[in-house]
């Protein structure tokens, strides 16, 4: 029996009929160019079956559906060598791009540098969070791949090609949903290390958060505050600090709400699961909400995510609260975090201060996949932008005023790959990529693979994880 490819949540089955391991940046060009160069010692001829069909990137699966698939080739780059290189006087690592935040994290740590922010998970793929405009928290904080000053790619022809800060329609790329190339080196800006302590605040009024939303999130350098909508106090909130010293005294209250003295718990994940609350240590294993060494989140879940302007987040945040009957059955947790604006042309945060409303959804497809379209409802008033990788009903003409560059970004995408082979049925769908040349043989599976028990062939000692 051939393994099954799910995401990391396991809610999604891959149709793809194989994937390719790569382990070096010359295995991700071969594998493109139509041949992978391995020997035939797999139970395969040699020669990857892209030969000029659809190919895309996979990293560590952490989208929930169909944007890493194509049902046909997809190219792993999770094990090729991170390799990072420290310019010190640039500020900015160069990295494999399939590396997770939490190595890179450590590794810098180590050598006193930081990045500005991190996801709530450290084990996500740096390409994967950039491409998708994954993001941490703070009103000062920009989503991740704000921090993207270069990128090297594979090209349709398989050729290494590069992109810097500064180039034209550079902003194009970024936020780049895997659908112009296959990235394989990042470089990323850092600053000096530095330390975090983080606390949590328990019962935070809801009449506090929306008659002074902006004053909360910008209480520290990253909020994050925690809700199932019901009742009229929140969870939690997550208040995470630049301290200059460990022993640096905190406020004993954020708004009223007293600060946690014993264990706090998200999403049903084990405590021990958590980054230490109530002292400080690098910000490596503070700024996310998970342990690297440590399962994270509640992993049997559905996410869905939604921007909207912060100007906006009172009368959002209120509308989702008026849906707390129908939603909160079927949540395991909500979580509301700021951004900065940027100028990434698919970036959720493009353009204005935004407010990220997150999901976290128990495993239940039927009753989540029917109240999303009441929430999306709900937030629609306010322009909410989905994120890329997570579960939602925008459609491609919604889309198309929700993010004013997408017209741009489609145009760049098709020259950099006119032939739509890094494209897929998703982006399409979408209206991120125009219908291409390529026909349906060239990169569907047989459609007996491309139901939830989908099969394809392993290459290259590639092994499927739950």
């Amino acid at each position: 029996m051939k393994p099954e490819l799910r995401n990391w949540s396991g809610t999604y089955a891959f149709t793809a009929r194989e994937v390719i391991a790569a382990r070096t940046v010359d295995d991700v060009r071969r594998a493109v160019a139509g041949t992978d160069g391995t020997d035939g010692t797999d139970g395969t001829d040699g020669t990857a079956s892209t030969d000029g069909g659809r190919v895309r990137a996979v990293g560590t699966r952490h989208s929930f559906h169909d944007l890493a698939d194509n049902g046909a080739t997809l190219v792993s780059v999770t094990g090729i060598a991170p390799e990072p290189v420290l310019d010190e006087t640039a500020r900015t690592v160069t990295v494999g791009a399939g590396t997770s935040y939490g190595t890179l994290a450590a590794w810098l740590t180590e050598r006193g540098w930081a990045l500005g922010a991190m996801g709530s998970l450290p084990h996500i793929s740096i390409a994967g969070a950039t491409a998708t405009a994954t993001h941490g928290s703070g009103t000062g904080n920009q989503v991740l791949s704000a921090a993207v000053a270069a990128l090297e790619y594979v090209d349709a022809d398989g050729e290494l090609r590069h992109a810097r800060r500064g180039d034209p329609d550079f902003n194009g790329l970024p936020v780049g949903l895997g659908a112009f190339g296959i990235v394989v080196r990042v470089t990323l800006d850092v600053q000096p290390g530095y330390l975090v302590r983080q606390d949590a605040y328990l019962g935070l009024s809801w009449d506090r958060v929306l008659s002074g939303l902006e004053e909360v999130m910008a209480a520290a350098y990253s909020v994050s505050l925690f809700t199932d909508w019901t009742g009229d106090k929140l969870q939690s909130a997550w208040v995470k600090r630049r301290v200059a010293r460990a022993d640096e005294a905190v406020p004993g209250q954020l708004f009223g709400a007293p600060r946690a003295t014993g264990p706090v718990r998200l999403i049903d994940a084990p405590e021990d699961n958590l980054t230490p609350l109530g002292v400080a240590g690098p910000w490596s294993q503070r700024l996310p909400h998970f342990r690297f060494d440590a399962n994270p989140s509640n992993g049997d879940e559905i996410q869905s995510e939604y921007f909207v302007a912060r100007s906006d987040g009172p009368a959002a945040l209120a509308a989702v609260r008026r849906l707390a009957p129908e939603v909160a059955p079927l949540l395991l947790v909500s979580e509301i975090r700021a951004v900065a604006a940027d100028e990434l042309w698919l970036s959720g945060a493009y353009g204005r201060d935004t407010l990220a409303i997150h999901f976290t959804w128990r495993n239940a497809p039927g009753p989540v996949d029917a109240v999303l379209p009441r929430v999306e409802a709900a937030l629609a008033p306010f322009g909410a932008r989905p994120h890329w990788g997570k579960v939602s009903h925008v459609t491609a003409g919604q889309l198309g005023r929700l993010f004013p560059r997408l017209a741009d970004a489609r145009a760049l995408f098709g020259r950099l790959d006119p032939r739509g082979r890094f494209s897929n049925d998703r982006l399409e769908r979408l209206g991120v990529r125009a219908p291409c040349g390529l026909q349906p043989q060239d990169y569907q599976a047989p459609r007996e693979s491309r139901t939830v028990a989908g099969r394809w062939r392993v290459r290259a000692g590639w092994r499927a994880r739950r």
